[in-house]
């Protein structure tokens, strides 16, 4: 099965830049590229104020957004993933950057990543919700150095403080293709490995802990929109290989297959850049 969702038109917002200018403070060390915790092209509108705790947070809402994909702003390794049940941030992870810098995503309905865990920038970590202090859907997100909350910038531009202003998300894995992995593998799967294809694109290899299936994916990075040659295949130690391959605007795949506790072998191509894997992620 593949998606059959085309891509809309995304109705373009302008970010504000706009800042309070406050007296004598510190200048943060430079942070990584932090991008939108959601998936590339989606537009939020997002409110900063000065009674929020803390003060440089920034709350984020959309229509109908309970159940939303929460992604990762960054890449990093996961830190905390909590529940503080009727209060405060309710459902919340925290990703560690590295240098200090660290992320927080409160109120989510779902957390689907575990403490310990490498998470690449735009993976899915998680599920917009309402839980904890929250009195509606919304994700509340924070950008930390040395645990002290700092001005939130997206794609290197602060976001506006104070106040409500609509944000587009850039983060789009390098790629500005509007899909990502998890939404074409679907519910459950998270990333385990990729390959680059050169400049062309990306080759991904995901795993459902609840079903046993890995799922391979080829995202597209040139020639967005535009049907071209792309393949995704996945084989299991002993059975048949699958492949997936035709001219795709935006990916090949999801190739599924049941492999628990067995080996993989996974690859995919597009136009003259391939890769195949050996076997491995064997499992226990």
């Amino acid at each position: 099965m593949r998606l059959t969702r085309f891509l809309g038109a995304v109705a373009a917002a302008a970010m504000g830049l706009g800042a309070l200018t406050v007296a004598n403070a510190p200048e943060a060390s430079a942070a990584t590229n932090f991008q939108m915790p959601f998936p590339c092209n989606q537009t939020w509108s997002g409110q900063t104020r000065t009674n929020h705790s803390p003060r440089l947070a920034v709350d984020f809402n959309r229509a109908g957004d309970h159940g939303d994909t929460v992604v990762a702003s960054a890449s990093g390794t996961v830190s905390k993933v909590r529940n503080e049940g009727n209060t405060s941030y309710g459902r919340w992870i925290e990703i560690d950057h590295g240098s200090g810098w660290t992320t927080r995503y409160a109120h989510l309905s779902t957390q689907n990543v575990s403490v310990g865990a490498r998470v690449a920038q735009g993976q899915k970590i998680g599920e917009v919700g309402n839980t904890g202090g929250s009195t509606g859907a919304h994700l509340h997100f924070e950008e930390r150095l040395n645990g002290a909350a700092q001005r939130i910038k997206f794609n290197g531009s602060q976001i506006y403080y104070y106040g409500t202003r609509s944000y587009t998300s850039k983060n789009c894995d390098g790629s500005g293709n509007p899909y990502t992995p998890e939404e074409a593998c679907g519910s459950g799967y998270g990333r385990i490995n990729s390959a680059k294809l050169g400049s062309a694109g990306r080759v991904y290899l995901l795993y459902n802990n609840s079903s046993g299936y890995n799922c391979v994916v080829t995202m597209k990075s040139t020639n967005i929109g535009k049907p071209t040659a792309v393949s995704a295949s996945l084989q299991v130690k002993g059975g048949s290989k699958t492949t997936d391959s035709g001219n795709y605007s935006y990916y090949a795949g999801p190739v599924r297959k049941s492999a628990a506790d067995k080996c993989v072998r996974w690859g995919g191509s597009i136009g003259s850049a391939d890769y195949e894997s050996p076997y491995e992620h064997c499992g226990s």
